[in-house]
């Protein structure tokens, strides 16, 4: 399968381990209150609070959040914390709160009516106390038990009436549709502000999903998400409001030459979607590097162009088949993570859920893009998740700074940074996790990539399929790296014929066979080929502030204790 790569060997697991440990005991404090200063999102004392969020849809039929027939409320969010994520966006139908028909249900009326029988059972037999709950009662345990766990909750209003999201058609798409009564709306954002006011945990409510559809114009988006976002600020002062764009969350533009208009201040922030089918087939039937360049562009121009303007945007969807079998999924992903790495965004993934009690009519829908697996016993693809783990820690933002910035060099495709190898001699690099990130300094005038605090030290091509070194020679052309390829993920030397290490050409840094090793390449891909994939030779150099040297320390000191007291779990 595409995601799966070799075993690491035993010290780089314990460290792998120990920084989702230390991810954990992050997650672990008390959920602060959350407001924004310019694009980041920060806590009370004015630090940068990073939103690495998982999806859990709970706006379906059933309207009960996914997954509590397989297994005991507390234990997922045990495993959504477990897992690194610091964050859920909980998704909710208008009608759950404007509704009687739908909102005085129990959650055993709920799926009586839709002949869950077997899904019902599993309720009972996994979480008998929410049973019996009318349905809003159900999704306020949902949201205790995360905040049991340090999980932040932002309420996501998904659509009016519970089903699957989403088609141009389904009334659902944009204010005055046939679901969609802007009254309606408005009334239970308010609804639902006021009955989590309480809840310390629920730090966010975003106003709707995917605004789309034939009726969908600027001058309505205006008049109707002000609206909602004042409505949900008077109700609950304490969350960010959230705002969504046109076209299926893809499109901000509008708001290039007309800003928002809000009463309040330092507590909104905007969404925007991005899915590798969002761009029909682009990714696998044309040269990944250039629909990198292409696609990125064009989600920068729609949406992420905010973040300069100081404005958060959240990533508050994007995904994959973690199968590991869609080529269009698998070259969108390095692309749109080097994106993530590069702006230090945040986000939320599509999605937890392993499986649906019911979905477009198919009972026990499998679904591929979860994290978990059908059964929500244990992550579907675990070489995925580590893959988005890399992008939970922030790498810069208030309160992070460093005395200077350092670049960090990032693989998207693993979600691993380069690292000088422990076990050998210091000049040899591998992939590790990026928490033991080495601090570089990267010239584009100079074409130079040095360790940041021992300047003389600079990285090296050895020769095609040989690895790369750290040496003192930095002059040379196997140490000038440049940037190529329209995606600028291609880290490149020109090795000069005369060079008999090289036998000259172009080598791109690349990653060995054994799946750790960094080595160079011939660069491949550059441009044109529709049919080759390049993502073993994307690296992003990416700027970060957070400290490298107390990670480190902090890991190895902790290391005899936490190898004591870690218990191996499913997963």
């Amino acid at each position: 399968m595409r995601l799966l790569l070799p075993s690491p060997p035993a010290a780089w697991m314990v460290l792998s381990v120990l920084a989702l440990l230390a991810a954990c005991h992050q997650a672990a404090a008390a959920v602060p209150t959350l407001s924004t200063a310019s694009r980041w999102v920060v806590d009370e004392g004015g630090s940068r609070v990073k939103l690495a969020c998982v999806n859990w849809p709970s706006h379906l039929e059933p309207m009960l959040a996914e997954g509590l027939g397989k297994r005991p409320v507390g234990a997922i969010a045990a495993d959504v914390a477990a897992m690194g994520f610091n964050c859920v966006r909980l998704t909710w139908p208008t009608f759950l709160v404007t509704n009687a028909s739908y909102g005085n249900l129990t959650v055993a009326q709920s799926f009586q009516r839709l002949n869950l029988t077997e899904s019902l059972a599993g309720v009972k037999v996994n979480n008998p106390g929410v049973v019996d709950l009318k349905l809003i009662d159900a999704l306020k345990a949902v949201v205790s038990s995360l905040g049991e766990h340090d999980v932040m909750v932002i309420l996501d209003n998904h659509l009016s009436k519970p089903g699957w999201c989403c088609s141009n058609t389904d009334g659902n798409g944009f204010f005055g549709d046939a679901l969609f009564d802007p009254d309606v709306w408005v009334d239970g954002l308010t609804r639902m502000a006021a009955t989590f006011a309480a809840a310390p945990n629920v730090v966010g409510m975003s106003l709707r999903n995917e605004l789309r559809g034939p009726r969908q114009n600027a001058n309505d988006w205006y008049k109707y998400m002000q609206r909602g976002a004042e409505a949900v600020h008077a109700a609950n002062p304490r969350v960010l409001v959230i705002l969504s764009g046109l076209s299926f969350d893809n499109d901000l533009a509008f708001l290039n030459s007309r800003p928002v208009n809000l009463s309040f201040a330092g507590k909104a922030a905007f969404e925007v979607h991005w899915y590798s089918f969002s761009n029909s087939q682009e990714w696998s039937s044309g040269n990944a590097n250039q629909a990198c360049a292409r696609v990125s562009a064009g989600v920068t121009r729609r949406a992420l162009y905010l973040l300069d303007r100081g404005w958060p945007v959240i990533l508050s969807e994007f995904g994959v088949d973690n199968r590991g079998v869609n080529a269009n999924d698998n070259r969108y992903y390095g692309c749109a993570a080097a994106v993530a790495a590069d702006l230090d965004l945040d986000w939320a993934l599509w999605a937890l859920q392993g499986s649906y009690y019911l979905r477009e009519g198919v009972l026990g829908l499998d679904e591929v893009y979860g994290v978990l697996d059908w059964s929500w016993c244990k992550p579907r693809n675990a070489t995925a998740l580590r893959r988005v783990q890399a992008l939970q820690r922030p790498l810069r933002g208030p309160g992070l700074a460093e005395a200077a910035p350092y670049t960090v060099l990032f693989h998207p495709m693993t979600g691993m940074c380069v690292v000088r190898r422990r076990s050998l001699a210091e000049q040899t690099l591998e992939l590790g996790p990026c928490n033991e990130t080495e601090a570089w300094a990267y010239s584009a005038q100079e074409q130079r990539l040095a360790l940041r605090d021992s300047s003389q030290m600079c990285l090296r091509a050895e020769g095609a399929g040989r690895a790369a070194s750290l040496g003192a020679s930095c002059a040379d052309a196997m140490a000038r790296w440049r940037l190529v390829s329209d995606s600028k993920l291609h880290v490149a030397v020109n090795a000069t014929a005369s060079s008999s290490a090289a036998g000259g050409g172009t080598l791109c840094l690349d990653v060995g066979a054994d799946g750790r090793s960094v080595v160079t390449n011939p660069c491949r891909c550059l441009s044109a080929d529709n049919s080759c994939d390049p993502e073993s030779q994307w690296f992003k150099l990416v700027t970060s502030t957070r400290s490298v040297a107390a990670a480190k320390q902090n890991l190895l000191a902790q290391l005899p204790l936490r190898l004591k007291n870690w218990k191996i779990r499913s997963f």
